[in-house]
Formats: C-alpha cells, structure tokens, sequence
C-alpha cells in the first residue's frame, strides 16, 4: 500500500472528508476531516478509521496507523 492507496479508502468509506496520508514501509499518518465524526469522542472517531483499513492492517500491508481525526470546525 501506498498513502495515495489509503487516501482513496477513507475518502470512499466517508464521502466529503478532506484527508491527507503520508509515510512509507507500512508505516503512516492520516489526517482525516469529515462531518461524519460530529458526536464522537477522539476513540470512536479513531476506531471508525480504523474499521475502513482493517482489512490492510491484518493482511499486513499497512503495519502502523497514526490518525487525526478532526471535525471541520477543529482543523
């Protein structure tokens, strides 16, 4: 997987979220702004993420996730 590859996942799980991906070896950063997280605490935005690449990181081919989950209004 590459950032680009993971950008395309989330924006397709959570339609109208700006996000930004970077990193390389498996290991990467994720900035993901969407309305979709109105109502959830920092965990549940987290683990909603989470959910959408879950498939990758038990197959291997992302081994670390960092993530910045914000609301529009908190970027």
């Amino acid at each position: 997987m590459n950032p680009e590859d993971i950008k395309t996942l989330i924006e397709a799980a959570l339609p109208g979220a700006t996000v930004s991906v970077s990193g390389e070896g498996g290991k990467y950063e994720a900035t993901v702004i969407s309305d979709a997280f109105d109502g959830m605490n920092t965990v549940k935005r987290h683990q909603r993420v989470y959910q959408i690449v879950d498939e990758h990181i038990a197959s291997g081919a992302i081994h670390a996730l960092s993530i910045k989950a914000l609301l529009p209004d908190e970027a």
